[in-house]
């Protein structure tokens, strides 16, 4: 198995209209697409859930309802990965929302040809919204190409005849 480099582009000048235009989000005030190459297959959905799980960690809680506000569905359900709701989906893509009082968040995994990626959107709702993520898209910049490799491995390590855990 090769798990190799990740590209990244941050801004939405930067992110390809074709992937652009897969956010549900009619304002993009922040964007970002990381991509890994990797031999390992699997489902959108699979990958989304090999990042993520089906429910978030203690360390996602933190993050993401502590620090963002995130309103995250509890407990497992296959309309949800991580408490992210399934938010759209097609061939090669799956698409997560979610939302606090000042944000509205995409989470987009998307395979093609020996790669994945995730990209993150986000529109602020309010103010308070530019105050907080700049800070904070720092740290998840340096913790997507993480998550990417993890998935890669759990990915190439899984039996093709059970659930992605």
């Amino acid at each position: 198995m090769t798990i190799g480099l990740v590209d990244s582009a941050v801004g939405t000048h930067h992110i390809p209209a074709a992937v652009r235009a897969l956010s549900s989000l009619p304002t993009i005030d922040y964007a970002d697409l990381f991509t890994l190459r990797t031999e390992a297959t699997a489902t959108p959905e699979q990958w989304a859930r090999a990042m993520f799980g089906d429910v978030p960690s203690v360390a996602e809680l933190l993050i993401w309802r502590g620090v963002l506000g995130l309103r995250l569905s509890r407990g497992r359900s296959p309309d949800t990965v991580a408490g992210w709701r399934i938010d759209g989906r097609g061939d090669d893509w799956i698409r997560l929302q979610t939302a606090s009082w000042f944000l509205t968040a995409n989470l987009l995994v998307q395979t093609a040809d020996g790669r994945v990626s995730l990209g993150t959107f986000l529109r602020y709702d309010r103010r308070l919204g530019r105050g907080v993520w700049p800070p904070s898209s720092a740290v998840h910049r340096r913790l997507v190409p993480g998550v990417l490799r993890a998935a890669a491995a759990r990915v190439a390590t899984s039996r093709p005849d059970r659930t992605i855990p």
